[in-house]
């Protein structure tokens, strides 16, 4: 499986691969992106089976990468990791067609329950 991470904080990123390992997914692919922008860009580029996601980052936020990546047609698992969880970011997210928003912090079996529930 190919997973792309999306944050404009390299040491989040670096934290949610090392995360992604402790969970049991360190035998997939991993790329990175910097903003929004730049992950729209790597899914067109490198066509990832699993979007992990920010919310709030310059130049095209978490949320307006997952409306453009569905206003394009593209259907590619998508799901958030970001500081906060709003019951209102929750709900953004539900209805946009991510598959779950896990609040930082978090941990390896956190993300392993959710990313199991998610993919079957």
């Amino acid at each position: 499986m190919k997973i792309l991470i999306v944050d404009d904080s390299k040491a989040m990123r670096m934290i949610v691969k090392r995360t992604l390992r402790q969970a049991g997914y360190g035998d997939h692919e991993f790329a990175e992106a910097v903003d929004g922008a730049n992950g729209y860009e790597q899914v067109n580029d490198w066509q990832p089976d699993l979007v992990l996601s920010d919310w709030n980052m310059p130049n095209m936020s978490g949320l307006e990468f997952l409306q453009k990546l569905k206003t394009d047609g593209n259907t590619v698992k998508f799901g958030f990791i970001t500081s906060e969880g709003t019951a209102e970011m929750r709900q953004m997210a539900d209805e946009n067609g991510a598959l779950f928003l896990i609040s930082k912090p978090f941990t390896s079996d956190t993300v392993k329950d959710t990313l199991e529930k998610a993919l079957s």
